[in-house]
């Protein structure tokens, strides 16, 4: 484990920094992974939490005093934030069960100046802040610019992405029709102006893609709309070709980004309302709106909405993106099967990081793949056991027989995003995998074939996806389900399926995972993904309508612990992942489909 003395960028960076809040009159700093759209990626740019504490998560923060740096996480980052924060440097902190707002009010003193970035922090997150200082006696010092730019010498520029048009026959809805829609939400809640922060909403509704940050293919930016239909959009102009600018509406004025918060605050009116998203706004756009003497109004976002709920056209794209992304799954598997024993008896293994290049080599191959859709989680054996375990070169562990391994993936298509995961065995179990993966699978199925009233929101009916592991005492700690974009974000707001209270309503048209697991440390993890539709019954009731095609192995399954309702639906799938595929597949891969999707 690296310290202070083999850690020489770390404690070199955190020196740099505590020198920079002092010359700034700072006692601390509040630094989130967040940049200024509070997205789950950032742009090498924005990576100013891992710069100053060597933290490479995709979820954490750090608060630098000039006693100690504490690094949040939660349960997913616990054994990687040991490894890349260790040493007396660092206070290494569960973000649930210590709060960063309660770690601060029972660190700060009387007379505290806490530094942040107020284009880094939505409201929510400052207001706790702020109330943890005052009850410390400290006081919020919102800054002009980022200590963490100030000090970052080699900083990445700023993401220059080419910005392209998404033609209406994938969109399925044209650019002028949703502003129309956004126009007449203004209306109706008697608001002059809403502000959009996140680039995902802005791209949907403009109808154009970008490639600014890594697996999400949307340009950075940010937008402001009156109930006139005025749209100003802020984008770096070097981004928008020829093609952008004849598909732009005329209603729609290009701005930098730079000029965002100085025309927020010109466009703002005394008295009017301006509508903004509390949980994915930067607090700086709440400041703006009332220092110029409008009305903030905090609401989550009518693009976030309805973005979620996909037109056909948009359903039709994921449809025909799932289809060849399960060719790319049905190949990698087979490749899998054969090579893993193989190659382990040469003495010459695969490894984690060949089998994700091997995934991604077959997506390569499929009509109008574009890129991958998050960082692939490719865990043999224990690494498993982290959810958001990343290989690197230098943690690259062999595939072995005798261990079992997992794989969570997905891709870009030009039609829409896919996400999926496979366990994966090859050998002999260790002890207590069949009856995990057994009843991993029977979740997955107790949620996939539920029918569900309308008015049912996702921490609804979490339990029952979680029924068949805790009658064995078993459970996981992460969310049911996400859901994703259409050629957008492989996570995308504001359903969900979890633990969690989420006041969202599962409705038609809305895409989610459903991803049950189970993990033992060091020993094994386990997790079965595909993604759904929500679909509208004859009866007015809701159901899931499957969109992954990619063969569930089932030589881990313990039949005497299956269902006849659980064979059933099993069998019926992997009829339809062969009649679905077949087609597409090379004649080896053909064959071992075929072999690995008999009845049980």
């Amino acid at each position: 484990m690296p310290d202070t003395l083999s850690n020489p960028p770390a404690a070199a960076r955190i020196a740099d920094l505590r020198l920079e809040l002092t010359a700034r009159n700072l006692d601390a700093f509040i630094l989130p992974r967040f940049d200024a759209h509070q997205g789950e990626y950032v742009a090498p740019h924005d990576e100013r939490l891992a710069y100053v504490t060597g933290f490479s998560g995709s979820a954490g923060m750090a608060i630098v005093t000039t006693e100690t740096v504490a690094v949040f996480v939660d349960g997913r980052y616990s054994v990687q934030v040991a490894n890349e924060c260790a040493g007396p440097l660092f206070s290494r902190l569960h973000i649930f069960d210590q709060p960063p707002e309660h770690w601060l009010s029972s660190v700060a003193r009387e007379g505290w100046q806490v530094g942040c970035d107020p284009m880094h922090l939505p409201p929510g997150w400052y207001d706790r802040f702020s109330a943890a200082c005052a009850q410390a006696g400290a006081v919020m010092q919102p800054q002009q610019d980022n200590p963490v730019d100030a000090i970052w010498q080699d900083q990445p520029s700023p993401p220059s992405g080419q910005v392209t048009v998404l033609p209406v026959q994938f969109s399925g809805r044209s650019c002028a029709e949703k502003c129309a829609d956004m126009v007449a939400h203004l209306n109706e809640k008697d608001a002059e102006c809403l502000v959009e922060t996140q680039p995902d909403n802005i791209a949907w509704l403009l109808n154009l893609r970008g490639d600014d940050v890594a697996f999400n293919p949307m340009p950075q930016s940010f937008l402001i709309a009156d109930r006139t239909g005025e749209v100003s959009w802020f984008v770096n102009p070097t981004k928008l070709n020829e093609a952008v600018q004849d598909h732009l509406p005329v209603a729609v004025t290009v701005y930098p980004m730079s000029e965002f918060l100085t025309t927020l605050r010109r466009r703002c009116v005394a008295g009017v309302g301006v509508l903004f998203d509390p949980d994915f706004s930067p607090v700086a756009v709440r400041q703006t709106i009332a220092e110029a003497g409008a009305t903030p109004v905090p609401m989550a976002s009518a693009l976030t909405r309805a973005k979620a709920i996909k037109n056909p056209v948009e359903l039709t794209g994921l449809q025909n993106c799932h289809v060849q992304d399960g060719v790319a799954w049905a190949e990698f598997s087979c490749w899998l099967a054969e090579t893993v024993p193989a190659r382990a008896a040469l003495g010459h293994p695969v490894t984690e990081r060949e089998a994700e290049e091997k995934i991604l080599s077959f997506r390569q191959d499929r009509p109008g793949f574009l890129s991958e859709s998050f960082q692939t989680i490719s865990a043999a054996g224990g690494n498993a056991a982290m959810c958001h375990y990343a290989a690197t070169n230098d943690r690259n562990a062999p595939i072995l027989p005798e261990h079992p391994y997992l794989l969570d993936s997905g891709g870009q298509y030009a039609t829409g995003t896919t996400d999926a995961t496979r366990s994966f065995a090859f050998d002999l179990r260790p002890e207590g995998y069949d009856r995990a993966y057994t009843a991993v699978f029977k979740a997955f199925h107790a949620l996939a074939t539920l029918r569900f009233p309308r008015g049912t929101q996702g921490h609804h009916i979490d339990a029952i996806c979680r029924r068949p592991l805790w009658d064995l005492g078993l459970d996981y700690d992460h969310g049911t389900g996400h859901g994703i974009g259409h050629r957008l974000s492989v996570h995308e707001h504001p359903q969900r399926i979890g633990k969690p209270y989420n006041p969202v309503d599962l409705t038609a048209g809305m895409v989610v995972s459903i991803e049950p697991g189970y993990y033992e440390a060091d020993r094994f993890g386990i997790r079965i993904e595909n993604i759904f539709e929500i679909i509208e019954e004859a009866d007015g009731f809701f159901a899931f309508r499957n969109m992954t095609w990619a063969p569930i192995q089932t030589d881990m399954l313990i039949p005497a612990d299956l269902s006849a309702a659980e064979r059933l639906w099993l069998n019926s799938y992997h009829q339809q992942v062969v009649q679905r595929l077949a087609p597409l597949l090379s004649e080896s891969a053909h064959r071992w489909l075929s072999s690995v999707t008999a009845e049980i």
